[in-house]
């Protein structure tokens, strides 16, 4: 095998080994930070200063600026966070991403068996989850500086190389060139963490002299504009489908590291001097991995600190490049809040599908109404013509199909991802129990129109007082929901004795139902109704108990502390802004 092929089969495993270690990290930091990652959140709540400084913890912890910029992005999707606030925590984010070139930085190459040998032994012993996760995130710390190692070996040859070192030469006399190597690296390994890696590795192989660096800081410098452009491509994927706000957030991202870039090309010699002046002193080859860290840490604390005060002129360029349009609005039987990048993120995502839930609820708010209409036969003033509603009711009714069957399928993924804690798995439950119940009140009123629908057909028609009797099972049933609903939304188990007075409620209907009926089967001897109506009438009163009997599966679950989640309980104190 030639060299070359040699030299690239050990650069690309190398490679592979740093992204595998660092991946398996961000998870199992991820899985170990857990509720944690809520009072970190709680910054947005503030003003820019602390969102930023939100963004840098998250991205510390995480070890990754693209999870948090998916995070940030699922969550102005969603709604639970406004443009400005999101904006700084990106800016916050590219701060904490420099931490991983800051590790790297270390020379620890004495202690990485070690350090695997550890991490492998806690997390194969330990029987407890957070404990297995913090063996991972040793474990995965050792992959990351092994797989470091195999690249800085594997360059050894490169860097003595006349053609490579005189291809380095020109980028640094040519910075645009650095900064387009830079972005090319970034974009194909999708990982400015990997990519600053991996020019660490290299700037640390000696020149022909043996003590300079085969690239020198002037050189590294513009490559490392051009990761930070690099990775802006990673948000900008994941606001692909997601809101115009989603987009303008990724877009925020491109301009900050971008404008950077722009900006520290024409200053390259002096920033090099700078970070030259605040790092350890020494040969050259042995500081630096550290220089190169210091100036992609100085390069984002630099740009966060220009950007953060004109946070306001940042909406203002997104808001003009990514408009408002007519007609923006989404479907109403498209899920708005589900966004499957934040499946890895238990509490974010069960609060998206309590968003979710929320529209269900509203949808069966409007059945309701809708029945009501139906059944009487004649709209009341202010509302639809009976045949507008007819053609409503069943829209309304499958955009509810449609957002059920959604919010079903992406709890399954939440238990098919593996990410949940126990406590967070029996709230799962619960909420695809909820929905279940949902899901049957709406087939249950869908059964009712239909049913009303068929004696129209057949020209028949309830008479005045059934129409009555119909509205107050009708009125019963939504009230009976509407507790369910406050319930779910009070964050208190029985508040008011709520499921003691749905379950009186319930029984209250189904007396009721059963004086109903024999009133119906007096009028159908007297010739007032006719006989035809009986079993229409008799499957809308059953209908109407399946529904109470819904209501009352609902307001159990609350009493298994199963709830909507409110911007609260991810540690932000408020409502998202404009």
């Amino acid at each position: 095998m030639s060299s070359v092929i040699t030299t690239l089969f050990g650069l690309f495993g190398g490679l592979a080994m740093f992204l595998y270690g660092m991946n398996s990290m961000s998870e199992a930091l991820q899985k170990a930070a857990g509720e944690r990652m809520k009072s970190i959140l709680g910054f947005l709540t503030r003003n820019p200063f602390m969102g930023a400084l939100a963004g840098a913890l998250v991205t510390a912890i995480l070890q990754s600026s693209s999870a948090t910029t998916v995070m940030v992005i699922g969550f102005v999707s969603a709604g639970l966070m406004g443009l400005p606030q999101a904006i700084s925590v990106i800016f916050g984010a590219n701060i904490g991403t420099t931490m991983t070139a800051q590790l790297i930085a270390f020379d620890i190459s004495d202690y990485i068996y070690p350090i695997l040998f550890v991490g492998f032994m806690i997390n194969f012993i330990s029987k407890k989850e957070k404990v297995k996760n913090i063996g991972m995130v040793i474990f995965s710390f050792g992959l990351l500086f092994e797989g470091i190692q195999i690249m800085s070996s594997v360059m050894k040859p490169l860097a003595a190389s006349p053609i490579f070192t005189h291809l380095m030469a020109k980028v640094s006399d040519i910075p645009v060139l650095g900064i387009l190597l830079g972005l090319v690296m970034t974009l194909v390994v999708q990982s400015s963490s990997a990519t600053i890696a991996v020019l660490q590795s290299f700037a640390s192989q000696p020149a022909a002299d043996g003590i300079s660096s085969a690239i020198g800081l002037a050189g590294a410098i513009p490559i490392l504009l051009g990761d930070n452009i690099g990775t802006t491509i990673t948000a900008l994927l994941a606001s692909v489908g997601q809101s115009r706000n989603a987009k303008r957030t990724a877009v925020a991202h491109s301009i900050f590291n971008i404008s950077g870039s722009i900006l520290f090309s024409f200053i390259i010699p002096l920033f090099a001097g700078f970070v030259r002046m605040i790092s350890p002193k020494g040969p050259e080859i042995q500081v630096i991995s550290r220089q190169i860290a210091n100036a992609h840490t100085c390069f984002n604390i630099a740009m966060t600190i220009i950007w953060l005060p004109l946070i306001g002129l940042m909406v203002k360029i997104v808001m003009t490049l990514i408009p408002e349009k007519q007609g923006d609005a989404m479907e109403a039987s498209v899920p708005m809040y589900l966004d499957r990048k934040m499946l890895n993120q238990p509490v974010p995502a069960l609060y998206l599908v309590s968003q979710e839930i929320r529209r269900c609820l509203d949808n069966v708010e409007e059945l309701f109404h809708l029945t009501r209409v139906e059944l009487r036969g004649v709209p009341e003033k202010g509302e639809k013509s009976l045949a507008l509603t007819e053609k409503t009711f069943a829209q309304a009714y499958q955009d509810t199909k449609v957002i059920q069957k959604s919010i079903i399928d992406y709890l399954s993924e939440m238990f098919t991802v593996g990410s949940l804690s126990q406590e967070q798995s029996e709230q799962a439950s619960g909420l695809m129990a909820v929905i279940n119940d949902i899901d049957r009140v709406s087939d249950r009123l869908h059964d009712i129109v239909r049913s009303s629908e068929t004696a129209e057909q057949e020209g028949n028609a309830f008479s005045r007082d059934a129409v009555k009797e119909l509205a107050v099972c009708v009125n019963a049933a939504e009230s009976m929901f509407r507790k369910a609903v406050a319930m779910l939304e009070r964050h208190e188990a029985d508040a008011d004795g709520g499921a003691e007075m749905i379950q009186k409620a319930k029984n209250k209907l189904r007396k009721s139902g059963k004086q109903f009926s024999k009133a119906h089967f007096a009028r159908v001897r007297d010739g007032v109704c006719s006989e035809a109506m009986t079993p229409i009438y008799s499957d809308i009163l059953s209908n109407m108990d399946r529904i109470a009997d819904n209501c009352v599966s609902i307001s159990e679950e609350t009493l298994d502390n199963v709830r909507l989640l409110n911007p609260e309980d991810l540690g932000l104190g408020m409502k998202a802004e404009a």
